[in-house]
Parts: structure tokens; C-alpha cells; sequence
């Protein structure tokens, strides 16, 4: 009874492979070593580009030829996409076509206990918690309300039993993750929201903190950012705000809800509240019929902000989806350029970042005997090894070489 898990994409997709990978040991089954024949392989596709899906096409044929007779189970947004073309992947066996079907794959397989959460999360230092799916936003470029339109939020007793077992499994950073993540309860007859969620999850007696995965900036309640400032060594002093272009022109083609004067007001009236907040974001360049006056713009806001982290994106059309139908796309060696650009603007913000740190006490999670992640979601080597893997350590930071810190001894 041996299987072997493969998971392409976001956090909830980690989240829900693991959640899959939990019932299967509860049956008895073991995780396949490498160099192990499993009899049930189970991927998780992502479809967000065209890339995804070709990776997780690429991904099933490479586990089914390693896999011989193994019985190959195909989920995910890829598999809701296209059921079709997955099902009809020679050798693959069945395909979850619904992350609600999950625990029915789970009944199918002979649990009748089927869990509510997880306990642990693999072997990573850090447990991702899903407690929001779907989204409806329908941005213009973006294919994901297709696959997972409805939206569904987690009870809060049961996401407070989930992180409490976590904890006490050793876990001390945990990460909340969704679909929209902003929008938690709002599906809820409670009418709870993500700042209630934060509150009752800090009030567990536990020994972790916690990090919030992206949101919208103008979600970020109020009563949210008071709980961060209120409680720094609970939620870690980072948010990541999704911005896509610094152009108003742009954010209306992307269909995006809010002109980019929201967007840097509420960044700036958030950071006004910290000492040295890590304000990270995506942006997408290359946007069809994007000038390079409104790319400026973009620059212009990222230089603004300040951002510790920028990940950028080079727009890549997505089937089924409004912006793929547009005119004017931008020319692959224009992308690549406005893609550089902004990376080397991208890389010495954070570089500036890392350096404004120095002399500063960080929480950093142990990933390694060498250092790990900080709370301001910076990487830190330590002066010294210490084999205290997953656990979190207080140190000062001396000095940066790039955007890397060096904690003191």
C-alpha cells in the first residue's frame, strides 16, 4: 500500500493534497520512497496559465511511466477545466473533477472517519490552513472563478481545532490561505469575517504566529491591522496586497475592482501604522495594449510603496478568459524588457528593505541549522548552526549582504 503525491500550484492545492495524503494514512497506506514502485499516485494539476497546464499534463505521463500498473488519480483545477482531456490520458485511472469530492475518494478508498483537519503538514516547518475557496471576482485575465466559483468559509471552531492540533504537533508558523482569502465568512450565516477569524485564532494558548497569504488591500479591515499592530509577535508584520498595474487604464482592462488611487491609499494608510511593515505584491507587465507610459506608471507606484518583494508576471493569455480575446498584445521581447525593468526596481527595493533591518530583533523560523525565514518575511543566516529545526528564534540583525540578513551570534 504504498503512494506517491504530486502537487502543482497555489497553497490550497498543497492544503487539500495534504488533507488527501492524511486520510490515506489513517487507512494504512505509506508514502512511496524514491526509489519505490507506489500502486496509487494521486496529482493535483493547476491551471492558472498555459504553462500550469502543460506542467501538469507533463507531470501525470512522467509519475504514470515511473508508476507502472499503478492506479493514477488526477484532481485539481486542471481536472475541473478540461475532465475530459485529463480522463483521457492513457493510464490514468479516475479523476476528482470537484475539491468537495475529496473525502468521497477518501470513502471510496474504506475511511469512514474522514478528518475535518489536518495534524501535520508533510515535512515542511510551516502549516498552510484553508479556510476560504472560490472566488467571483472575474478579473479579465484570470481563469480561476471558473474553476472554483463558489464560495465556501471554514466554521471557525473547526479552524480553531485544526491549528490547535498543528501547534501542538510542533508547528509554530502558521499561514491562513484561500481562494480569495479576503472574503472569508461571507458566505457564513454568522457573518463572520477575516478579522474575527484572526482574533479568536491568536487567542488560542499556543505557541505559533501567524501569517496571512494574499489579499486586497482595500479588504484589510481596520479592526485587522489593529490586531497586527496590537499583536506583532502573533501575526507576523507582513502583508501581501495584490496590486497587477499601477495604471488606472490597465486595472480597468484587467477588470479589477479598485482604481490604483485605492490601492495606495490603503497601502499607505496600513504602513503608516508599522515600523517597517513588509508590503509585498504581484504585478503583471505586458498587459494587451499596455503603453509604456501606463508600464510607467506601474514604476512609478512600485517606487512609491516601497515593496519589500515584487513578483512580477509577464501577461500570458489564458483560454477561456475575457483578456485573451483582446487586441493589441504586447510583443514577447517588449514583455521581457518591461519585465526586467521592473525586476531590477523590484530587487533594490528590496535590497533597501533588507538593509533598513539592520540592528532590528526578528522572529526567524528555523528551515535550516543555518537560518530560516523572519517574520518580515526575510530570508536569515545565523552566525552559528542550531538544530532546532520548525522552531522560532529571536535574534538581531548585524548586517545585509543584498537581500540577504546576517543575525548576530
Amino acid at each position: 500500500m504504498l503512494f506517491r503525491t504530486l502537487t502543482l500550484g497555489c497553497k490550497v492545492n498543497q492544503y487539500e493534497t495534504e488533507f488527501l495524503r492524511q486520510g490515506l494514512l489513517r487507512l494504512g497506506w505509506r508514502d512511496a520512497t524514491d526509489d519505490e514502485v507506489a500502486t496509487l499516485v494521486v496529482v493535483n494539476t493547476c491551471t492558472v496559465t498555459a504553462e500550469s497546464d502543460q506542467k501538469s499534463r507533463k507531470a501525470i505521463r512522467k509519475l504514470i511511466k515511473e508508476n507502472p500498473g499503478a492506479e493514477v488519480v488526477v484532481m485539481g483545477c486542471l481536472t475541473t477545466r478540461k475532465p475530459t482531456v485529463i480522463a483521457a490520458i492513457p493510464g490514468v485511472s479516475q479523476i476528482i473533477t470537484d475539491k468537495q469530492g475529496i473525502p468521497n475518494f477518501l470513502r471510496q478508498q474504506g475511511l469512514q472517519d474522514i478528518p475535518t483537519g489536518l495534524e501535520t503538514f508533510g515535512e515542511r516547518h510551516r502549516a498552510f490552513v484553508k479556510v476560504q475557496d472560490g472566488c467571483r471576482a472575474n478579473c479579465s485575465y484570470c481563469i480561476i472563478p471558473k474553476v472554483r466559483p463558489t464560495l465556501r468559509s471554514r466554521p471557525v471552531a473547526e479552524v480553531l481545532d485544526e491549528i490547535r492540533t498543528l501547534s501542538r504537533n510542533g508547528y509554530r508558523e502558521i499561514v491562513l490561505t484561500g481562494i480569495h482569502l479576503g472574503h472569508y465568512g461571507v458566505d457564513l450565516a454568522e457573518q463572520d469575517n477575516l478579522a474575527l477569524l484572526v482574533r479568536r485564532i491568536i487567542e488560542l494558548d499556543e505557541p505559533f504566529r501567524l501569517r496571512m497569504s494574499s489579499l486586497e488591500a482595500v479588504e484589510v479591515s481596520d479592526e485587522l491591522v489593529d490586531l497586527m499592530v496590537a499583536n506583532p509577535r502573533r501575526i507576523c508584520p507582513h502583508l501581501h496586497l495584490s496590486m497587477q498595474s499601477g495604471s488606472d487604464s490597465v486595472l480597468r482592462c484587467m477588470k479589477r475592482r479598485w482604481p490604483c488611487e485605492s490601492f495606495v491609499r490603503r497601502c499607505e494608510e496600513i504602513l503608516a501604522r508599522f515600523d517597517r511593515l513588509a508590503l509585498t505584491t504581484d504585478v503583471i507587465v505586458g498587459f494587451p495594449g499596455e503603453t509604456e507610459e501606463e508600464f510607467s506608471e506601474t514604476l512609478r507606484v512600485v517606487e512609491r510603496l516601497q515593496f519589500s518583494k515584487v513578483h512580477v508576471f509577464r501577461f500570458s493569455p489564458r483560454e477561456g478568459t475575457e483578456a485573451a480575446t483582446l487586441p493589441n498584445w504586447i510583443p514577447p521581447p517588449i514583455q521581457q524588457h518591461r519585465a526586467a525593468e521592473l525586476g531590477e526596481l523590484a530587487d533594490r527595493l528590496r535590497r533597501n528593505y533588507a538593509a533598513s533591518l539592520i540592528g532590528m530583533d526578528l522572529s526567524v523560523m528555523l528551515e535550516t541549522p543555518h537560518g530560516g525565514t523572519a517574520d518580515r518575511y526575510v530570508e536569515v543566516r545565523l552566525a552559528e548552526p542550531v538544530n532546532q529545526l520548525g522552531s522560532l528564534l529571536d535574534v538581531r540583525i548585524v548586517r545585509a549582504d543584498s537581500d540577504l540578513l546576517y543575525a548576530a551570534k
